[in-house]
């Protein structure tokens, strides 16, 4: 891998010229590919672990995860705050200052993340318990993430180094970060789990292991931009500012999901081990199905930021209705590929009793549920991009909540069946909602700066 880009050309706005359907399917594909490299991490700890036969050791895998989709959700909020301000600045052409708020904001988000990952470690026991977790499946999930927790870090550095890297338009090497993370799980995971028979400790020591690789790799990829320099440590906390000021409300933003799973697991605990490994199959499938969907919400916002750096509203808005067409087309291929292949999905993960009847039910209809739930992240990109990060909290928490508590409670009442419909249903009104005003936003927002 070479870099022989000069100096003129590192930090080029390319997002604002050009077809932005070319721009958003270059950006979100490539980005697809990296992105299940991520969760094909989780995806490859869950597959080898099934392999065992123990549903005890799935459902297991499922409470850790529950508790790591909160961590991942801290990681990507700052991931996106540091991505939006990179490329708002190479937007604007300030590039020495986008050089000394990534300095800054990379230490101070290391620190953070060893802070929580330590304290997550301590109190792992009681967090469990509350979940529902108990006896052998409490034990083993404990074990996941004594060994994971602590190493929080390599997973926030890499998500903030893949990010900066797409901020800039490179989405090749984007996605190179993230492959070569799956490639070290893909060698470690069936050498861990299953020859050195370690079982969910092996799968903790892998996740570990690709984490750090990703992080190393990522330094590696960036050297070639000079966009990271030695942060000055008395201007730390002044350059990190703004990107804080949209990474909390991203942070939070993105915290709502995983506290409405953490709902859906816990009410799913109540019908034993058979629903929550189906549950926690579902969760592992949804990431790798709908990568293309979520590589959109990382894709769309530096487009959407450079061209509103740039002051053109008619890109804006353009970027986002390709986006939504693009939702709707993954969604139905998805849908397609599952009504399919629903015998494979349930033999592929060992699932019982009824484990089978909710991945039936998932493969045939509620998968297109999905469609909602992609344009409530689309919604969520544009306005973490345009200034409103508050808009994206208030639809993502309104939906992890409104959208989920009241209608996975009452659907609790009918079996595990109704808490996947509840769900699903609890989606759409806020999908539908967050798409309306983000169009709203970008119609009437203040444009102030243009760029010749």
């Amino acid at each position: 891998m070479t870099f022989s880009m000069n100096a003129s050309c590192l930090h080029k706005p390319r997002f604002c010229q050009g077809s932005i359907t070319r721009h958003i399917i270059v950006m979100a594909g490539t980005g697809t590919i990296g992105l299940m490299a991520v969760f094909l991490v989780d995806f490859l700890n869950l597959f080898y672990i099934s392999r065992l036969g123990n549903t005890h050791y799935t459902a297991a895998i499922g409470f850790a995860n529950a508790i790591n989709f909160l961590q991942v959700a801290v990681c990507i909020g700052m991931s996106i705050g540091i991505t939006v301000i990179t490329a708002r600045l190479i937007g604007e052409k300030k590039h020495d200052q986008a050089n000394q708020i990534i300095a800054s904001f990379l230490l101070l988000m290391t620190i953070i993340m060893v802070v929580i990952g330590i304290i997550i470690t301590l109190f792992r026991y009681p967090i469990l318990s509350i979940l529902g977790a108990q006896d052998v499946v409490l034990e083993q999930a404990s074990q996941f993430i004594i060994i994971t927790s602590p190493f929080l870090f390599f997973l926030g550095l890499g998500m903030a180094l893949s990010g900066l890297l797409r901020a800039v338009g490179d989405a090749k090497r984007s996605m190179y970060i993230t492959l070569i993370g799956a490639f070290v799980t893909a060698i470690l995971d069936p050498l861990f789990i299953l020859y050195f028979h370690w079982g969910i400790e092996g799968a903790a020591i892998s996740t570990v292991l690709s984490r750090a690789v990703v992080a190393l790799f990522g330094f590696y990829c960036l050297k070639g931009y000079k966009l990271i320099q030695k942060p000055v440590l008395e201007t730390v906390l002044s350059n990190s500012y703004p990107v804080f000021i949209i990474a909390l409300p991203a942070i939070l933003t993105n915290l709502a999901t995983p506290v409405g799973n953490t709902f859906v697991i816990k009410m799913m605990a109540v019908f034993g081990s058979d629903a929550v490994s189906s549950q926690t199959a579902i969760d592992r499938i949804i990431p790798v199905a709908f990568a293309f969907v979520f590589a959109l919400t990382g894709s769309v916002g530096p487009i959407i930021s450079q061209n509103y750096g740039s002051g053109f509203r008619d890109r804006m808005n353009e970027t986002l209705i390709v986006a939504l067409k693009l939702v709707c087309l993954c969604v139905v291929c998805a849908w397609l590929f599952f009504l399919l292949g629903e015998e494979w999905v349930i033999k592929m993960f060992f699932l019982k009793g009824d484990g089978v009847e909710l991945m039936r039910l998932f493969c045939r209809w509620l998968i297109l549920g999905n469609l909602f739930l992609g344009m409530l992240f689309v919604s969520n990109t544009a306005f973490n991009n345009l200034g409103y990060p508050l808009l994206s909290t208030f639809f993502n928490w309104g939906r992890a909540t409104l959208g989920t508590i009241p209608f996975v409670w009452y659907g609790a009442t009918y079996g595990p069946k109704g808490i996947l419909i509840g769900q699903v249903l609890g989606v759409i009104p806020f999908g539908i909602f967050s798409v309306l005003c983000a169009f709203y936003v970008i119609h009437h927002i203040k444009i102030t700066r243009m760029i010749d």
